[in-house]
Formats: structure tokens, sequence, C-alpha cells
């Protein structure tokens, strides 16, 4: 499993604490993240909760957080970084390539 640098600190508190809200088991669940195609307006980025993972995802580990990337999506990932956005009107993750 490969270290990462895709989270900011906001998000990986953010991710904590659905982690514990939702009671999923750390050791057991994976965000999985990655990019499908978005018709006209290009690329989407998808972020996911998941318990398994498939034979052809890459495994990376941040600060105990577990992640999976698909092998199509993982070279667009690169130099990606996830933040939690925390004010009222955009609230969310966000993806900052």
């Amino acid at each position: 499993m490969k270290q990462s640098n895709f989270l900011t600190e906001t998000a990986r508190e953010e991710l904590s604490r659905i982690f514990k809200e939702q009671k999923f088991d750390k050791t057991k669940t994976w965000i999985k993240i990655g990019m499908k195609g978005g018709g006209c307006s290009g690329f989407t980025y998808i972020l996911d909760f998941c318990d398994k993972k498939d034979e052809f995802d890459l495994e990376y580990e941040e600060e105990g957080i577990k992640i999976v990337i698909d092998k199509k999506s993982d070279f667009f990932m690169q130099g990606v970084t996830i933040d939690f956005n925390t004010s009222l009107l955009n609230r969310g993750f966000e993806f900052i390539n």
C-alpha cells in the first residue's frame, strides 16, 4: 500500500467524522476516488465509500484512511488534492487540480 497526499487536513477530519458518525470500520471501509466520463463537460470526480476493492484498484493510505483508485483513474488523479469546503453555500468535498 502506497502513502498518498490526496487529502487536506480538513478533508481528513471530515472523513474521520463521517467514519465515526456512520460507524464505519476503518479496517474494512475504503474511500474510493476516481474519475468518470462526464459527456460534454468532460470528466467528473467521484468520492464514495466501499467495503471491498476490485482486483484492478490501486491501494493508498493516508494517516489511517484507506483509499482505492481504479487503474484508469490513477493517472488523472496524480497531483489532485481533495479538500472539504465548510462554507454554507458550497459545503462538501472538492477536487483541486
